[in-house]
């Protein structure tokens, strides 16, 4: 008989997580060895990013909240930037002050918990900065581990994703799942038309038609098929084409969009997905009305932040390479600048002439007591469109192209 496994998922518990169990031997060694030298002296240490993937030039800080309840209970004081802030490489996102030995082995849980949920976020926002006002969907869960799901969803939302797909990841954001039809369903039917209608007569009329149109027949004609059928009751089709037949899918796009309009169907929209990404959106935008975007944003390069010793006993310290002590970091209300000050200092005037300094690092927790009130997925999401109007995010390069992003 086969033996039953420790555990059904290889997962870490989120009480194991707690108790500091997922860590890197490093630290728990050291621990073991200021604890035997009696070291209880405090320190400072701060999480930063030295550079970012790609061509990317901002991140979304995300992970923020469940960064406060890694370090609830614990006799620590934490200073952190809001969920869903704009940042730069070299601005402190989050400050730890307290006995070192105390939080030490918390270290690997704290950067996991920001490093992922910050990519994914960043990405998002990259998405649906290039789709403007088109809606793009999450698709990605499906691309990792089923626990991480909502994870990965909620982050995407908050980056700016318009809607998710997985159930369970709705209920994270108080929202209702958004998806369409899949190739499976149209294949136990037999047709696209007829499992369209299918769909039509069973599921609540509140939610939306929109055919997949890309399963057995070509898209042009699957299209046409779908639209005579639902007639004024069919939203959009969607388009999902693999790369092993899509050729050129902007003239696919094209194709499709042109015999709709030249027989009525105006009001039909294009959904496109299937290895879609900020690129593939700013070249597809003039036909596409919206997105489901999935591995790029599941799959989103995380972003490697550091978290590093600044100050010991109140005297600044740090390895070489970094700058010690303490730190302000400050945002100009006027022109967005950020600056990055020691502690207490004053910045002067902002190059914009303006000197009105808005704090990014605020209380978090505050002896082990979460001290701030945590927003919903929607408020941060909005935090983020709110800046991404504010920041032109980037500049996007591909094959020595250059977009202002």
């Amino acid at each position: 008989m086969p033996s039953t496994p420790k555990r059904p998922f290889h997962t870490a518990a989120e009480s194991e997580i707690k108790r500091g169990e997922v860590s890197d031997v490093y630290f728990v060694r050291t621990v073991e060895i200021l604890n035997a030298r009696k070291d209880r002296r405090r320190v400072k240490a701060e999480v930063y990013l030295k550079s970012l993937p790609d061509d990317w030039q901002r991140g979304i800080l995300a992970g923020i909240e469940e960064a406060a309840h890694l370090f609830e209970g614990l006799p620590v004081d934490v200073l952190a930037m809001d969920e869903g802030t704009v940042f730069n490489p070299y601005q402190p996102v989050i400050v730890v002050d307290g006995v070192y030995v105390e939080w030490a082995q918390y270290e690997t849980a704290l950067l996991g918990l920001l490093c992922q949920a910050s990519g994914i976020a960043t990405k998002a926002a990259r998405c649906k900065k290039a789709a403007g006002a088109r809606q793009v969907i999450s698709f990605g869960a499906r691309r990792m581990h089923p626990t991480l799901a909502p994870m990965i969803e909620r982050n995407a939302f908050i980056g700016g994703c318009d809607g998710v797909a997985v159930t369970k990841s709705a209920d994270l954001i108080d929202s209702d799942p958004m998806g369409t039809i899949p190739h499976s369903l149209i294949l136990m039917v037999g047709d696209t038309v007829e499992a369209l209608k299918a769909f039509n007569e069973v599921i609540d009329p509140e939610v939306r038609r929109v055919a997949l149109i890309d399963t057995l027949q070509d898209e042009k004609f699957e299209a046409l098929r779908v639209a005579e059928a639902l007639g004024d009751d069919l939203y959009a089709v969607r388009l999902d084409t693999p790369s092993s037949r899509r050729g050129d899918f902007y003239r696919i796009l094209e194709e499709v969009r042109w015999e709709l309009d030249l027989r009525g169907f105006q009001h039909v929209k294009l959904i496109a997905s299937g290895g879609v990404d900020e690129y593939e959106i700013l070249n597809l935008n003039p036909l596409v009305d919206a997105y489901g975007v999935g591995t790029s944003i599941a799959n989103a390069p995380v972003l490697n932040f550091g978290l590093d010793i600044m100050e010991i006993e109140g005297k600044p310290m740090a390895k070489r390479g970094k700058w010690s002590g303490a730190k302000d970091v400050l945002r100009c209300q006027h022109c967005r600048a950020t600056v990055v000050v020691p502690k207490g200092r004053p910045a002067g005037a902002c190059t914009c002439g303006l000197e009105r300094w808005e704090v990014l690092l605020k209380p978090l927790v505050t002896g082990g007591r979460i001290v701030r009130d945590m927003p919903p997925p929607r408020t941060i999401r909005d935090h983020v469109l709110e800046q991404l109007e504010r920041f032109p995010l980037e500049t996007l390069r591909r094959q020595g192209t250059r977009r202002d992003f």
